[in-house]
Protein backbone atom coordinates (compact mmCIF):
# COMPACT_ATOMS: atom_id res chain seq x y z
CA UNK A 1 0.00 0.00 0.00
CA UNK A 2 2.97 2.65 0.90
CA UNK A 3 4.84 1.65 -2.58
CA UNK A 4 1.42 2.52 -4.17
CA UNK A 5 0.06 5.65 -2.67
CA UNK A 6 4.00 6.76 -3.15
CA UNK A 7 3.88 5.93 -6.88
CA UNK A 8 0.45 7.93 -6.97
CA UNK A 9 1.48 10.97 -5.60
CA UNK A 10 4.75 11.18 -7.69
CA UNK A 11 2.78 10.40 -10.77
CA UNK A 12 0.45 13.61 -10.00
CA UNK A 13 3.61 15.87 -9.18
CA UNK A 14 4.80 14.59 -12.53
CA UNK A 15 1.67 15.33 -14.38
CA UNK A 16 2.13 19.31 -14.08
CA UNK A 17 5.92 18.77 -15.43
CA UNK A 18 5.70 21.05 -18.89
CA UNK A 19 7.58 17.89 -20.54
CA UNK A 20 4.61 15.74 -19.85
CA UNK A 21 2.21 18.47 -20.97
CA UNK A 22 4.52 18.71 -24.11
CA UNK A 23 4.35 15.16 -24.92
CA UNK A 24 0.42 14.48 -24.63
CA UNK A 25 0.06 16.81 -27.53
CA UNK A 26 1.35 14.02 -29.64
CA UNK A 27 -1.03 11.51 -29.34
CA UNK A 28 -3.76 14.17 -29.06
CA UNK A 29 -3.13 15.14 -32.12
CA UNK A 30 -3.30 11.71 -34.11
CA UNK A 31 -5.96 10.66 -31.91
CA UNK A 32 -8.12 14.05 -32.93
CA UNK A 33 -7.23 13.50 -37.01
CA UNK A 34 -8.24 10.06 -36.85
CA UNK A 35 -11.69 11.01 -35.09
CA UNK A 36 -12.70 13.90 -36.63
CA UNK A 37 -11.64 12.14 -40.08
CA UNK A 38 -14.13 9.54 -39.19
CA UNK A 39 -16.51 11.36 -37.72
CA UNK A 40 -16.72 13.60 -41.25
CA UNK A 41 -17.05 10.54 -43.40
CA UNK A 42 -19.18 8.17 -41.17
CA UNK A 43 -20.96 10.15 -38.72
CA UNK A 44 -23.97 11.09 -40.86
CA UNK A 45 -24.58 7.70 -42.24
CA UNK A 46 -24.38 6.11 -38.68
CA UNK A 47 -26.81 8.16 -37.14
CA UNK A 48 -28.95 7.50 -40.20
CA UNK A 49 -28.70 3.72 -39.34
CA UNK A 50 -28.86 3.45 -36.16
CA UNK A 51 -32.45 6.09 -36.66
CA UNK A 52 -33.48 3.40 -38.84
CA UNK A 53 -32.98 0.34 -36.64
CA UNK A 54 -34.87 2.14 -34.14
CA UNK A 55 -37.58 2.90 -35.98
CA UNK A 56 -37.90 -0.49 -36.95
CA UNK A 57 -37.93 -2.07 -33.58
CA UNK A 58 -41.69 -2.43 -32.38
CA UNK A 59 -40.29 -2.49 -28.83
CA UNK A 60 -38.74 1.19 -29.14
CA UNK A 61 -41.41 3.00 -30.94
CA UNK A 62 -43.67 1.69 -27.75
CA UNK A 63 -41.40 3.65 -25.37
CA UNK A 64 -41.14 6.43 -27.70
CA UNK A 65 -44.95 6.96 -27.37
CA UNK A 66 -44.46 6.46 -23.82
CA UNK A 67 -42.22 8.88 -23.53
CA UNK A 68 -43.59 11.47 -25.34
CA UNK A 69 -47.07 10.99 -23.26
CA UNK A 70 -44.49 11.51 -19.88
CA UNK A 71 -43.51 14.57 -21.49
CA UNK A 72 -40.08 13.70 -22.18
CA UNK A 73 -40.42 13.05 -25.92
CA UNK A 74 -37.33 15.25 -27.09
CA UNK A 75 -35.16 12.28 -25.88
CA UNK A 76 -35.97 10.63 -28.87
CA UNK A 77 -33.88 13.55 -30.77
CA UNK A 78 -31.09 12.86 -29.03
CA UNK A 79 -30.81 8.55 -29.01
CA UNK A 80 -29.05 7.88 -32.13
CA UNK A 81 -26.37 10.13 -31.35
CA UNK A 82 -25.97 8.98 -27.96
CA UNK A 83 -26.13 5.25 -28.98
CA UNK A 84 -23.23 6.17 -31.94
CA UNK A 85 -21.34 8.08 -29.18
CA UNK A 86 -21.18 5.20 -26.71
CA UNK A 87 -20.67 2.89 -29.74
CA UNK A 88 -17.20 4.84 -30.89
CA UNK A 89 -16.31 5.57 -27.53
CA UNK A 90 -14.34 2.38 -26.88
CA UNK A 91 -12.69 2.13 -30.02
CA UNK A 92 -11.64 5.97 -28.59
CA UNK A 93 -10.38 4.55 -25.37
CA UNK A 94 -7.87 2.01 -26.99
CA UNK A 95 -6.42 4.13 -29.92
CA UNK A 96 -5.64 6.89 -26.85
CA UNK A 97 -3.87 4.21 -24.95
CA UNK A 98 -2.11 2.59 -27.69
CA UNK A 99 -1.02 6.08 -28.85
CA UNK A 100 0.00 7.04 -25.18
CA UNK A 101 1.51 3.70 -25.35
CA UNK A 102 3.52 3.72 -28.22
CA UNK A 103 4.43 7.79 -28.24
CA UNK A 104 4.79 8.69 -24.35
CA UNK A 105 5.48 5.55 -22.41
CA UNK A 106 8.82 5.36 -23.85
CA UNK A 107 9.74 8.72 -22.46
CA UNK A 108 7.70 8.98 -19.57
CA UNK A 109 9.68 6.00 -18.16
CA UNK A 110 12.99 7.03 -19.24
CA UNK A 111 12.18 10.26 -17.16
CA UNK A 112 11.51 8.67 -14.25
CA UNK A 113 14.48 6.52 -14.35
CA UNK A 114 16.73 8.96 -14.82
CA UNK A 115 15.20 11.23 -11.98
CA UNK A 116 14.79 8.39 -9.51
CA UNK A 117 16.49 5.56 -10.89
CA UNK A 118 19.53 6.80 -12.22
CA UNK A 119 22.06 3.53 -11.15
CA UNK A 120 19.07 0.93 -12.14
CA UNK A 121 20.67 -1.33 -14.84
CA UNK A 122 18.75 -1.67 -18.12
CA UNK A 123 18.47 -5.38 -19.22
CA UNK A 124 16.26 -5.12 -21.75
CA UNK A 125 14.25 -7.92 -21.07
CA UNK A 126 11.70 -7.55 -24.18
CA UNK A 127 12.83 -6.84 -27.45
CA UNK A 128 10.49 -4.30 -30.13
CA UNK A 129 8.71 -7.45 -31.19
CA UNK A 130 7.64 -8.91 -28.50
CA UNK A 131 6.29 -5.47 -26.81
CA UNK A 132 4.12 -5.25 -29.84
CA UNK A 133 2.85 -8.77 -29.80
CA UNK A 134 2.05 -8.30 -26.41
CA UNK A 135 0.07 -5.07 -27.00
CA UNK A 136 -1.92 -6.11 -29.47
CA UNK A 137 -2.64 -9.31 -28.44
CA UNK A 138 -3.71 -7.83 -24.84
CA UNK A 139 -5.84 -5.07 -27.16
CA UNK A 140 -7.63 -8.14 -28.95
CA UNK A 141 -8.60 -10.11 -25.53
CA UNK A 142 -9.83 -6.91 -24.29
CA UNK A 143 -11.78 -6.59 -27.45
CA UNK A 144 -13.21 -9.66 -27.10
CA UNK A 145 -14.18 -9.02 -23.51
CA UNK A 146 -16.33 -5.93 -24.32
CA UNK A 147 -18.11 -7.70 -26.88
CA UNK A 148 -18.75 -10.77 -24.73
CA UNK A 149 -19.97 -8.60 -22.01
CA UNK A 150 -22.45 -6.19 -24.19
CA UNK A 151 -25.56 -7.94 -23.01
CA UNK A 152 -24.35 -7.49 -19.46
CA UNK A 153 -24.68 -3.40 -19.96
CA UNK A 154 -28.03 -3.62 -20.00
CA UNK A 155 -28.15 -4.53 -15.98
CA UNK A 156 -27.48 -1.27 -14.22
CA UNK A 157 -24.62 -2.32 -11.70
CA UNK A 158 -23.12 -4.40 -14.24
CA UNK A 159 -22.46 -1.01 -16.78
CA UNK A 160 -20.73 0.84 -14.10
CA UNK A 161 -18.08 -2.11 -13.24
CA UNK A 162 -17.42 -4.20 -16.64
CA UNK A 163 -16.15 -1.66 -18.72
CA UNK A 164 -13.65 -0.06 -16.04
CA UNK A 165 -12.65 -3.76 -15.34
CA UNK A 166 -11.75 -4.32 -18.76
CA UNK A 167 -10.33 -0.90 -19.37
CA UNK A 168 -8.04 -1.67 -16.12
CA UNK A 169 -7.15 -4.85 -16.94
CA UNK A 170 -5.52 -3.46 -20.33
CA UNK A 171 -3.98 -0.92 -18.99
CA UNK A 172 -2.01 -3.28 -16.66
CA UNK A 173 -0.94 -5.61 -19.15
CA UNK A 174 -0.11 -2.96 -21.54
CA UNK A 175 1.76 0.01 -19.03
CA UNK A 176 3.26 -2.08 -16.11
CA UNK A 177 4.82 -4.47 -19.49
CA UNK A 178 5.93 -1.04 -20.94
CA UNK A 179 7.21 -0.08 -17.74
CA UNK A 180 9.58 -2.82 -17.10
CA UNK A 181 10.76 -3.45 -21.17
CA UNK A 182 13.58 -1.77 -20.76
CA UNK A 183 15.03 -2.34 -17.22
CA UNK A 184 14.01 -5.27 -16.16
CA UNK A 185 15.15 -8.50 -17.55
CA UNK A 186 12.25 -11.51 -18.80
CA UNK A 187 12.89 -13.30 -15.14
CA UNK A 188 12.96 -10.08 -13.44
CA UNK A 189 9.82 -9.12 -15.27
CA UNK A 190 7.80 -12.19 -14.32
CA UNK A 191 8.65 -11.86 -10.80
CA UNK A 192 7.16 -8.72 -10.39
CA UNK A 193 4.00 -9.63 -12.17
CA UNK A 194 3.92 -12.35 -9.40
CA UNK A 195 4.30 -10.51 -6.12
CA UNK A 196 2.73 -7.12 -7.46
CA UNK A 197 -0.37 -8.34 -9.71
CA UNK A 198 -2.86 -7.67 -7.33
CA UNK A 199 -1.85 -4.27 -6.65
CA UNK A 200 -1.05 -3.52 -10.56
CA UNK A 201 -4.29 -4.36 -11.46
CA UNK A 202 -5.84 -2.34 -8.76
CA UNK A 203 -3.67 0.72 -10.61
CA UNK A 204 -5.30 -0.10 -13.74
CA UNK A 205 -8.77 -0.68 -12.64
CA UNK A 206 -8.31 3.12 -10.82
CA UNK A 207 -6.92 4.27 -14.15
CA UNK A 208 -10.05 2.62 -16.27
CA UNK A 209 -12.47 4.68 -13.56
CA UNK A 210 -10.27 8.01 -14.24
CA UNK A 211 -10.80 7.20 -17.97
CA UNK A 212 -14.38 7.12 -17.59
CA UNK A 213 -14.38 11.24 -16.67
CA UNK A 214 -13.67 12.15 -20.39
CA UNK A 215 -16.74 9.92 -21.42
CA UNK A 216 -19.04 12.38 -19.81
CA UNK A 217 -18.22 15.00 -21.66
CA UNK A 218 -17.84 13.10 -24.96
CA UNK A 219 -21.28 12.18 -24.27
CA UNK A 220 -22.72 15.76 -23.74
CA UNK A 221 -21.86 16.92 -27.03
CA UNK A 222 -24.74 14.92 -28.13
CA UNK A 223 -26.93 17.38 -25.82
CA UNK A 224 -24.62 20.30 -26.84
CA UNK A 225 -24.25 20.10 -31.03
CA UNK A 226 -23.12 24.03 -31.27
CA UNK A 227 -20.30 22.79 -28.99
CA UNK A 228 -19.25 19.45 -29.78
CA UNK A 229 -16.64 19.86 -31.95
CA UNK A 230 -14.82 21.82 -29.11
CA UNK A 231 -15.92 18.68 -26.47
CA UNK A 232 -14.76 15.63 -28.63
CA UNK A 233 -10.78 17.29 -28.71
CA UNK A 234 -11.21 18.41 -25.34
CA UNK A 235 -12.45 14.82 -24.08
CA UNK A 236 -9.54 12.87 -26.28
CA UNK A 237 -7.25 15.36 -24.66
CA UNK A 238 -8.65 14.02 -21.06
CA UNK A 239 -8.18 10.74 -22.27
CA UNK A 240 -4.56 11.28 -22.98
CA UNK A 241 -3.62 12.48 -19.66
CA UNK A 242 -5.38 10.28 -17.91
CA UNK A 243 -3.47 7.32 -19.64
CA UNK A 244 -0.13 9.66 -19.11
CA UNK A 245 -0.62 9.79 -15.53
CA UNK A 246 -1.23 6.00 -15.78
CA UNK A 247 2.17 5.45 -16.95
CA UNK A 248 3.58 7.71 -14.87
CA UNK A 249 1.53 5.58 -12.33
CA UNK A 250 3.10 2.01 -13.42
CA UNK A 251 6.62 3.55 -14.00
CA UNK A 252 7.27 4.81 -10.51
CA UNK A 253 5.32 1.36 -9.14
CA UNK A 254 7.29 -0.84 -11.59
CA UNK A 255 10.78 0.73 -11.17
CA UNK A 256 10.76 0.85 -7.57
CA UNK A 257 9.56 -2.59 -6.86
CA UNK A 258 12.22 -4.04 -9.60
CA UNK A 259 15.19 -1.74 -7.44
CA UNK A 260 13.53 -3.64 -4.01
CA UNK A 261 13.71 -6.72 -5.81
CA UNK A 262 17.39 -6.21 -6.76
CA UNK A 263 18.10 -5.19 -3.54
CA UNK A 264 16.91 -8.55 -2.32
CA UNK A 265 18.76 -10.47 -5.01
CA UNK A 266 22.10 -8.73 -3.72
CA UNK A 267 21.10 -9.17 0.00
CA UNK A 268 20.69 -12.95 -0.40
CA UNK A 269 23.54 -13.46 -2.73
CA UNK A 270 25.42 -11.78 -0.10
CA UNK A 271 24.09 -13.63 2.47
CA UNK A 272 24.96 -17.03 0.35
CA UNK A 273 28.54 -16.11 -0.24
CA UNK A 274 28.95 -15.54 3.74
CA UNK A 275 27.44 -18.93 4.13
CA UNK A 276 29.11 -20.52 2.27
CA UNK A 277 32.26 -18.90 3.29
CA UNK A 278 31.69 -20.58 6.52
CA UNK A 279 33.06 -23.53 8.03
CA UNK A 280 30.52 -26.80 8.91
CA UNK A 281 31.48 -26.31 13.03
CA UNK A 282 31.69 -22.42 12.83
CA UNK A 283 35.07 -22.03 11.91
CA UNK A 284 36.12 -20.00 9.37
CA UNK A 285 39.11 -20.78 6.67
CA UNK A 286 41.50 -17.96 6.35
CA UNK A 287 44.55 -17.38 4.64
CA UNK A 288 47.81 -15.48 6.06
CA UNK A 289 50.06 -13.82 3.82
CA UNK A 290 52.67 -16.75 3.48
CA UNK A 291 49.17 -18.63 1.95
CA UNK A 292 49.47 -20.92 4.47
CA UNK A 293 45.96 -22.13 5.51
CA UNK A 294 45.03 -21.99 9.35
CA UNK A 295 42.08 -23.13 10.83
Amino acid sequence: MNLLLDSFWRAVAYCFRPRVVALSFFPLLLTIGLALGLGYFYWDAALDGVRQALESSMLVNRVWAWLHNAGAGSLKMVLAPLIVIFAVTPVIVVLSLLTVALLMTPALTSLVADRRFPALERKRGASLVFSVWWTLSSTLLAFMALLISVPLWLLPPLILLLPPLIWGWLTYRVMAFDALAEHASQEERKEVFRRHRGWLLVIGVLSGYLGAAPSVIWASGAWLAAAFVILVPLAIWMYTLVFAFSSLWFAHYCLAALQSLRAEQILAQNQSAVAASALPGGDTLTLSNDKSINF
